[in-house]
């Protein structure tokens, strides 16, 4: 028999063996992506669009596309999934429809996101004649971060000790002023580390716009909601998979990747920084 001390310190070593194995190859995988990425990198490949085919140039309108889209999704998936998370852990009884429905939004989280860019190209695209372009982009990305946001939020929420709703309502306020004066500035960090790290995901995904209104090649950067837009996971798969010649974007195509995770990066640095923040304040 092995005993307790020897498990616990068998586990702990099991852990340490399997995060210190992702992280080495994880540690390989951005050392190639730097070294060949960083030549590339300049003020000019970020602030100049793409000439000659995506041969030269740089990727201002991918960037400029990858913003949009990225604000639409928040507009669009943030208060409403934010409402649908207060409501569900607020104010709806626990009974079998409610389980069904938290079951239905957690199954939603694990359908393939091609899934999504195909239902947005059929709702969004064709249904509501919105056509090709960032706006249903924006919204097909927003229907795919709301069962993130949904989950996230709910778990912030449930975090909240019920005693703090219990001496809100003891002090004479309504269970909306509760929830909005008590619960919800408690769960605030979490609220938001869900958000952002949903909206990063959502920022580097490629299935969905493909087939929403991602362009291969687009020199302005009108910032048109109604038009084909250029974004930056999209403009890395064609630089990296289809482009007549591959060899000689690579380095463009590695900055790009660059650019990308550097953006990527940034987003789960608010993230945290806003979660830190607010557990000092409190």
């Amino acid at each position: 028999m092995i005993s307790k001390k020897t498990g616990a310190f068998l586990g702990w070593f099991v852990l340490l063996l399997c995060t210190g194995t992702v992280c080495f190859f994880l540690g390989i995988i951005l050392a190639d992506l730097i070294t060949k990425g960083w030549p590339a990198l300049s003020w000019e490949f970020i602030s100049s669009g793409p000439t000659e085919g995506m041969t030269t140039g740089g990727i201002l309108p991918a960037i400029v596309g990858t913003v949009l889209t990225t604000v639409i999704t928040a507009i669009f998936a943030v208060p409403f999934g934010v409402c649908c998370a207060i409501y569900l852990n607020e104010y709806a009884k626990d009974t079998s429809f409610s389980r069904l429905i938290r079951a239905s939004i957690r199954n939603l989280s694990g359908v393939p996101s091609i899934i999504y860019g195909l239902f947005g190209l059929a709702l969004f695209v064709q249904g509501l004649s919105l056509g090709t372009s960032v706006l249903s982009a924006g919204l097909t990305l927003g229907l795919l971060s709301l069962p993130y946001i949904i989950t996230t939020t709910e778990e912030a929420l449930r975090r909240v000790p019920a005693s703090m709703r219990e001496a809100a309502l003891g002090l004479g306020a309504t269970q909306f002023e509760s929830i909005r004066d008590v619960v919800l500035p408690a769960a605030l960090p979490g609220i938001l580390t869900g958000v952002v790290l949903t909206l990063s995901r959502a920022a580097g995904e490629t299935a969905p716009i493909l087939f929403t209104g991602a362009a291969f090649y687009i020199t302005g950067t009108s910032g048109a909601l109604n038009q084909e837009f250029m974004a930056l996971p999209y403009h890395l798969y064609m630089l990296s998979t289809q482009h007549q010649a591959i060899e000689q974007v690579r380095p463009l195509a590695y900055a790009t990747a660059l650019v990308l995770l550097i953006v990527i990066v940034l987003l789960n640095l608010t993230a945290f920084y806003i979660r830190y923040k607010h557990r000092n304040n409190d």
